[in-house]
């Protein structure tokens, strides 16, 4: 692992490009994890629940997605990488050929006084995914993630349950999602963007919580002494 960053230096140019290689470098490791610094596989990852929340007079929902898989990291390129280190930040742009998730979801909403509950299954399969992941961690803080996706090429959405089981309005319905799944995207994006963002902050906590970055990512020594 350390061999990975050890051309690395946070007081050297070319910093940020040495870690993006870096990054690319150490993919199968998504796989396996680095079990010496604590750190578990994480494709595929793994989250228990993650919800979010809308609500404005009486017009609102509750999303709650449970025992979520997500794969498809080990086949990611990191494209860009640049580092805020004086205000603890590093942002880094990911492509993904092909990300794909799968787990169950539970939909309560209100509208004008009308309840609404629903639950089942999902799949998504997302195509040429690119997306920005922005890390925070300050002193003496919890690790904060933002992740914003960008665009992608095409998507594979399939929702069990979704009509309450009338079957073929279901299947109907899952053809209307998935060939014009472009506008609605631009309304979704927010609400993905912080379902993401909530997994992966819980998740790099996790992960990377006792992880010695100081060790791997050192400034470069300058010795002190001279030449005659």
């Amino acid at each position: 692992m350390e061999d990975h960053f050890k051309n690395c230096h946070p007081d050297v140019s070319g910093f940020d490009a040495c870690v993006r290689e870096g990054l690319n470098s150490i993919r199968p490791y998504f796989k396996t994890g680095l079990p010496k610094y604590g750190v578990a596989p994480f494709d595929p990852f793994f989250a228990k629940e993650i919800s979010v929340r809308r609500g404005l007079l009486g017009v609102g929902f509750v999303l709650t997605l449970r025992n979520v898989t997500e794969s498809g990291w080990s086949s990611s390129k990191v494209t860009r990488f640049i580092s805020d280190l004086p205000n603890y930040t590093v942002r880094y742009t990911q492509s993904f050929p092909e990300k794909s998730l799968a787990g169950q979801y539970e939909f309560m909403g209100t509208a004008l006084g009308t309840n609404m509950n629903n639950r089942g299954k999902f799949t998504l399969i997302l195509y040429d995914l690119e997306q920005t992941t922005t890390i925070t961690k300050r002193p003496n803080s919890k690790v904060k993630v933002q992740v914003d996706v960008h665009s992608m090429r095409d998507l594979s959405l399939h929702i069990s349950n979704l009509l309450h089981g009338r079957e073929f309005l279901e299947r109907i319905l899952d053809r209307i999602i998935n060939g014009a799944w472009q506008p609605g995207f631009m309304v979704t994006r927010p609400l993905i963007n912080e379902l993401v963002s909530t997994a992966f902050t819980e998740i790099f906590g996790k992960a990377f919580e006792k992880f010695p970055f100081e060790e791997i990512i050192k400034p470069r020594r300058v010795s002190n002494s001279t030449s005659a």
